[in-house]
């Protein structure tokens, strides 16, 4: 997992022996392809951290339309940090984008390794301040931008995200039908 060992020392200083108690607190786990790993109307139990792969958090709205809300790809965490928090049903799916290797902590074992290394508080608070900032971004772009506009936005800020994800993932991503998508994408090309 020097993957993940990386990662953290980009906010906060780990030796080895202390990485080994850190991980020593997560559960390995290999996910298949669309591998569900988190149902709505369940209880929020876990966090992941996506050490290759990618994940998705999504909802299904009164339509039975899937609306994504959110990837995690290599060092990105993901959960629904509402729910999870509060250790509570969840409204939302978390399932595999791809074939991926994920890190899993509960709620339990977090706040024991906090207890022992509390280095780890100050570094799950830069990641949700982070986070944080994300969605306050992303709020203002779909607000802020034409259609088009966001497409272009998002495909040149996250180029691998267009390449690597199922373009209707992404159209769901940004809010657009995958033939909306598709009309924005013939559009820019000529």
């Amino acid at each position: 997992m020097d993957p993940f060992k990386a990662h953290l020392n980009k906010f906060i200083t780990v030796t080895d022996e202390e990485y080994t108690s850190i991980v020593s607190f997560f559960t390995v786990m290999e996910v298949k392809k669309k591998q569900t790993l988190m149902l709505e109307g369940e209880i929020c139990r876990n966090m992941y951290f996506v050490v290759k792969g990618c994940l998705r958090k999504f909802f299904i709205n009164e339509k039975g339309v899937e609306n994504t809300t959110q990837f995690a790809i290599e060092n990105w965490w993901i959960t629904d940090t509402f729910a999870y928090e509060r250790q509570q049903q969840t409204d939302f799916n978390i399932q595999s984008v791809e074939h991926s290797t994920i890190l899993v902590i509960d709620f339990r074992n977090q706040e024991l390794l906090f207890a022992k290394h509390p280095a780890m508080e100050r570094y799950f608070r830069i990641i949700y301040q982070r986070a944080y900032a994300a969605s306050e971004r992303k709020l203002r772009y779909l607000s802020e931008f034409s259609r088009e506009e966001l497409y272009i936005h998002f495909s040149t800020l996250y180029p691998w995200f267009i390449q690597r994800i199922p373009q209707y993932l992404v159209a769901s991503f940004l809010g657009f039908t995958p033939e909306y998508l598709s009309e924005i994408k013939s559009k820019l090309r000529s």
